[in-house]
């Protein structure tokens, strides 16, 4: 599908909706649940004309192209330099970070990372945001599944890693967030978001001193059924701006 046949706003019309019919299902308010935009491969345009209806949290996986087209001086059309002094944007960096790629997501200033799934990764990262002046907010990204082609901590040892990444002082943990194996129906990803909630509750009461508010989960397909079951981030793509090229 051509973005340039793709409604947006009224895509994002009934996203919201159904954002909110899902959190009044389970007796959640809608202003609990925040809606990322992602954006990867999308055209600027596009980001602005969801940005006019009021979308402000947006997602990127890939930290260079969350540089380009959001934060760049030097490209005339980064968003940074296209809109008004009165709008305001959050950029969320939400895939895999390579080490070689640590200063480069520091320097977008991000919201919030969404993917830090392994100490290594957390070590280079603080190292750089001290070097900044930077405090970082970050999610854990977990493997659920155990699928070996996943990115994440497993389950079982993420406690022991929590209580080390807590400990830099350029990062603050924020929460969890996983990615469930694809499905059509979207119900086959209620276990793996309740997995996910249930861990963070255990790890509230092992590691209390760490903020385990966010619940990074739920896509395109499964958004509702990720509410349902305790999400407070929502990461939705093709719903919003169409299938990609």
């Amino acid at each position: 599908m051509s973005n340039q046949v793709v409604d947006i706003a009224a895509n994002l019309r009934d996203i919201r909706e159904r954002m909110a019919g899902a959190a009044g299902r389970v007796g959640r308010q809608p202003g609990e649940i925040s809606l990322v935009a992602v954006s990867k491969t999308i055209p600027v345009e596009s980001i602005l004309a969801a940005l006019e209806q009021g979308q402000i949290d947006f997602g990127e996986n890939r930290v260079e192209q969350a540089w380009r087209k959001f934060v760049d001086p030097q490209v005339s059309d980064s968003l940074t330099n296209l809109i008004g002094p009165d709008q305001t944007f959050r950029l969320h960096l939400i895939g895999p970070i390579q080490s070689r790629k640590a200063a480069l997501a520091v320097a977008c200033q991000p919201t919030l990372v969404h993917a830090v799934d392994r100490v290594k990764i957390a070590r280079r990262l603080d190292r750089v945001a001290q070097e900044a002046g930077a405090l970082m907010n970050i999610l854990l990204e977990v493997n659920v599944s155990g699928e070996m082609s996943k990115f994440g901590f497993a389950p079982e040892r993420i406690e022991e890693s929590a209580r080390e990444i807590n400990s830099l002082s350029g990062l603050r943990i924020s929460g969890l967030m996983t990615m469930p194996p694809f499905d059509p129906d979207p119900e086959m990803a209620r276990p793996h978001f309740a997995a996910l909630r249930d861990l963070r509750d255990r790890l509230s009461q092992g590691l209390p001193e760490a903020d385990w508010h966010h619940l990074s989960m739920g896509m395109s397909h499964d958004f509702e059924v990720a509410i349902e079951e305790g999400a407070t981030i929502v990461r939705v793509g093709t719903a919003i701006f169409g299938s990609r090229l």
